[in-house]
């Protein structure tokens, strides 16, 4: 009969393989919506010149890629721990955020280059019909349904790269608003602002690497995920527990925790004692902290 300690590890295997496809069918959704949204902002900004339309285009182009790798990406991460990969392979999907961040430092050029280079030629977009600002109107809507329905997936899957990839359809949206705007201007005035507005798409872009680049980066490098003297104090509160030596703890993409902890046990504990305060241990960290797998090295006080 296994133990109680094997039956939640045993769960939380099941819980991380059942992830996999659940994110897979999101990206999937994702994508298709995407593909229907850049279809139309290639054609509206191909027929009105307008650089900010072609600038969101190249975004949701972007997305689309994005949500294709992360389809890849996310089952290779879901696969089960194995000899050349002891800790699991979730450190793939952190990679696939900062593949997004390769993708998005592209756009990020290109729009640059080319809102600057419409500034100081002073290129204006050609004439745009009422029919072309409700089609972008459109696209718009598509957009905030998509960050809202990545972002919720993302958090109740606990998925890093569906986090990541609503950070950057997020900022579609403004992109989305910026393009209208130009596209409802140049009608009436200022032509020149779609050249601006482009290079403030691009800086935005910028931003929103960066973003993802914060989240993804501590992960990738182990950084600690609990303060140790927190850490500790949890252990503590377990009866028997004569010290705490060492502690360690990283994240991974789906925030399971990973713990190392040296703890000290009376001289003359057997090893069924010495087992049971490890187990307890061990449960009074995945009480505290969540999801857990927990190391627990034993010393004699």
């Amino acid at each position: 009969m296994a133990s109680p300690t094997q039956s939640a590890a045993a769960r939380r295997r099941q819980a991380h393989h059942a992830r996999s496809p659940a994110v897979q069918k999101t990206l999937a959704v994702v994508l298709a919506l995407n593909a229907i949204v850049a279809a139309v902002k290639i054609v509206v900004g191909v027929r009105t010149g307008a650089l900010t339309v072609l600038g969101a285009a190249l975004e949701s182009g972007l997305d689309m890629l994005n949500n294709i790798i992360g389809m890849v990406l996310v089952a290779v991460a879901a696969r089960a721990p194995d000899d050349d990969h002891p800790y699991g392979h979730d450190k793939f999907e952190t990679l696939g955020a900062l593949g997004i961040v390769g993708f998005l430092s592209i756009s990020c050029f290109e729009l640059l280059r080319e809102g600057i280079g419409a500034l100081v030629a002073q290129r204006a977009p050609h004439r745009v019909g009422t029919t072309d600002v409700a089609i972008i109107v459109g696209t718009l809507v598509v957009n905030v349904f998509v960050v809202w329905h990545e972002r919720r997936r993302g958090r109740e899957l606990g998925s890093a790269f569906l986090l990541a990839d609503a950070a950057h359809t997020s900022s579609d949206i403004l992109v989305t608003l910026m393009a209208l705007t130009s596209l409802a201007l140049s009608r009436v005035a200022w032509p020149w602002l779609d050249a601006v507005l482009a290079i403030s798409v691009a800086l935005i872009i910028a931003w929103s690497g960066l973003q993802i680049l914060r989240e993804s980066i501590p992960i990738l490098v182990d950084e600690r995920a609990i303060d140790a003297n927190e850490l500790r104090s949890v252990v503590f509160g377990v009866p028997d527990i004569r010290d705490v030596r060492n502690v360690r703890s990283r994240f991974t993409a789906s925030g399971q925790l990973f713990a190392e902890v040296t703890i000290a046990v009376p001289g003359g504990a057997s090893v069924d004692e010495a087992h049971r305060l490890a187990d307890a241990v061990e449960a009074a960290i995945e009480r505290e902290f969540g999801t857990s797998q927990v190391t627990v090295h034993i010393e004699p006080a």
